[in-house]
């Protein structure tokens, strides 16, 4: 019987859903996105690759991973604190409407805008006024997820591959050994990397990390 540990790298597949209506809002089946006629053409649908203990994942279903059996299918129930928190006040904003008619905006309750890079939903539209409302879209609500432990992650090439894609960060990944040559898209920071090679000579266990571009 084998069962997650921290700091192992697992294979899941879930369905998330707020607990009051059931609806989905997050899923990794396409073939399910289709069928609930939410499937969205720009969005890749597929399983999730994620190191346990690394906040890679909601903190409460983090933290229920451990000590479960791989191949085995868990129903994780998130309240308020422990999904995606609670609403804050401070984070609903009056803004006057001229702010987006200088940009030939025409906005409406409902609508997703974008203000100072922090993305919002505008939720009345009055007098000159409009009031957006920048918090998390599911703070306040309490969510489950229907969660399947498809496998634990035994090669380090697609351990450090997974840490990659989880930053958005494009790379070519070799390993000769326990050293990883990394090759870069585009160039990073050398704090960047830095931090990056520590995490993953403590996360897949190697020796040595080679940046090259």
């Amino acid at each position: 019987m084998t069962r997650v540990k921290k700091g192992d790298f697992i294979e899941v597949s879930y369905v998330g859903k707020v607990a009051s209506t059931q609806v989905i809002f997050d899923l990794t089946d396409e073939k399910l996105a289709k069928e609930q006629h939410i499937y969205n053409p720009n969005h890749v649908y597929r399983p999730l690759i994620i190191c346990i203990g690394e906040a890679q994942i909601l903190k409460g279903i983090d933290d229920n991973l451990v000590g479960k059996e791989v191949e085995k299918t868990y129903h994780i129930d998130l309240n308020v604190e422990n999904a995606f928190g609670k609403k804050d006040p401070k984070l609903i904003k009056i803004i006057p409407s001229s702010v987006f008619h200088k940009q030939n905006i025409d906005v409406f309750p409902g609508m997703q805008v974008t203000v100072d890079r922090i993305l919002g939903i505008v939720r009345v539209v009055s007098g000159g006024r409009v009031i957006v409302d920048f918090n998390h879209p599911l703070a306040g609500k309490d969510v489950y997820y229907e969660l399947t432990i498809i496998r634990i992650i035994e090669d380090k090439k697609e351990e450090i591959e997974s840490l990659f894609k989880f930053m958005g960060i494009s790379a070519g990944i070799s390993l000769e050994g326990d050293h990883a040559s990394i090759s870069l898209e585009k160039e990073l920071p050398e704090k960047m990397k830095k931090d990056l090679s520590d995490k993953i000579k403590r996360l897949v266990k190697v020796e040595s990390v080679e940046f090259s571009k």
